[in-house]
């Protein structure tokens, strides 16, 4: 498990199993699987090497450029690479269901084949030319995968039905209240077996490098644990899964979503909660994420864009501090589509809506953030970077201050999370013979150990 200075956490797994003097068939067959699961996690290899200092970017072809293009989006790569982004994220690039289809352009996770690519993005062709050009800048690519469900008309349903769930009288079922899609049922093993063909097809095909899976938690577990080792025959892969749960970084995923700390960043945002609060997240994060795994944090996405707000609705003049303790954490960060341009528009998720780039306004701020976080090995992520160590402050309440060393590198971070201003001062450290990397609404004081922070101030600071 990863370590946080300061808060010291044992977690003690107890799991008993209560059966008669003779252990039962059941009880004998658990007992195998739990050899084979305990086989299976020794044998799990670490994250691969070029996610260790790795920032991740979600790409939405649909609305990135005026065209919708895998061709004008690559146009963009330079730029991006410029900007210092290591993975590019491309949301579902397959063809979209028609029937019982919302809006007009419908759902990019209501897939309507596994094996194909959407039409109005370009051809496999263009694809392929994509991912070429971006692994010629040292960009790496994965590709949405939508593994629950499908949308009515998939091509599976020619020849299929029985890959589907379906309720007592026999009709299909949707999951929650996604009425363009049906769910998949994954007691049939052919259907397992043909999701393995349509994942391990893309690695052989288009030379991707693993997959952002969709709702990854309502997939069974055993799934993607059988479905893992396989991919890993064709090529290495990075597998990040939307969902936050702890028991798919043990075999499968190399990543889960930090969903509850967003939500406490928009909280802190709001005022609603402050400095202690993240701390109790790392502490209860650093006790169940593997060390060999990673949280992805981030202030936006698409969901949370389309259905709860901009950046600016949810986190006003907060945005800049909290999307830098996504940087600094120990965790990866992620960036959307238009965050560098402070997209002020929720994008229509059903139609096109193409982003208003303007001069960028965020992106050298973002380039920044990325640059000290590739060029100083503390601040890499999980076990690669250093580990966090709370720096007490007299204002402990809203001032988050910690410092991570990693050998030689040494790199202090301060914020003030909240909107009022604090002279404060370190109970036992102080800024002497640190350099600023960048900061904001910060200033140092007369005293060596005392430092004004201004509403959301600060700064990032290496030891010479």
């Amino acid at each position: 498990m990863k370590k946080l200075s300061l808060i010291m956490i044992s977690l003690l797994a107890i799991i008993a199993i209560s059966c008669d003097n003779q252990p039962t068939e059941k009880t004998e067959k658990l007992q195998k699987m739990d050899a084979e699961v305990e086989k299976e996690v020794a044998q799990k290899a670490d994250p691969v090497a070029w996610s260790e200092n790795a920032n991740i970017y979600e790409v939405n072809i649909r609305q990135y450029t005026p065209e919708g293009t895998f061709n004008a989006f690559a146009k963009e790569l330079p730029r991006l690479k410029k900007m210092g982004v290591d993975i590019l994220w491309l949301m579902p690039i397959h063809p979209i269901g028609e029937k019982n289809r919302k809006g007009g352009l419908g759902s990019y996770y209501a897939v309507r084949d596994y094996t194909a690519v959407n039409p109005e993005f370009g051809t496999m062709a263009d694809l392929k030319a994509l991912v070429k050009l971006a692994h010629s800048m040292q960009m790496h690519v994965l590709i949405d995968w939508v593994a629950n469900h499908t949308s009515w008309d998939n091509v599976w349903l020619e020849n299929h039905e029985d890959f589907y769930e379906k309720d007592s009288t026999g009709a299909f079922v949707s999951p929650f209240d996604w009425s363009d899609v049906i769910a998949l049922d994954y007691n049939n093993q052919n259907m397992r077996n043909e999701m393995r063909n349509a994942l391990q097809f893309w690695l052989k095909e288009a030379d991707i490098d693993g997959y952002r899976c969709d709702v990854a938690g309502e997939v069974p577990t055993d799934f993607w644990n059988w479905v893992r080792p396989q991919l890993e025959q064709i090529k290495p892969v990075f597998m990040l899964a939307e969902a936050e749960k702890p028991e798919l970084l043990v075999s499968a995923f190399d990543m889960d979503y930090g969903w509850e700390f967003h939500h406490i960043l928009n909280d802190v945002a709001k005022g609603k909660k402050a400095a202690p609060a993240v701390w109790d997240y790392l502490a209860k994060e650093k006790s169940q994420v593997p060390n060999n795994a990673y949280r992805m944090y981030f202030i936006t996405n698409h969901d949370e864009n389309s259905w709860n707000g901009t950046i600016k609705e949810r986190m006003g003049d907060a945005a800049d501090a909290l999307a830098l303790l996504t940087y600094t954490l120990a965790d990866m960060p992620l960036l959307y589509s238009g965050q560098e341009a402070a997209n002020e528009k929720r994008l229509e998720f059903f139609e096109k809506d193409v982003i208003d780039w303007k001069d960028y306004p965020k992106q050298e701020l973002y380039t920044l953030f990325a640059g000290f976080k590739h060029d100083n090995p503390a601040l890499w992520n999980g076990k690669y970077g250093g580990e966090i160590i709370m720096l007490p402050t007299n204002h402990d309440d809203k001032v988050m201050a910690f410092k991570r060393i990693k050998d030689t590198s040494d790199v202090m971070v301060l914020i003030n999370l909240s909107d009022k201003s604090y002279t404060a001062e370190f109970v036992k450290d102080n800024l002497i013979n640190y350099k600023p990397l960048l900061y904001k609404n910060f200033a140092p004081t007369m005293q060596p150990n005392s430092f004004e922070m201004m509403p959301w101030g600060y700064i990032v600071l290496r030891k010479q």
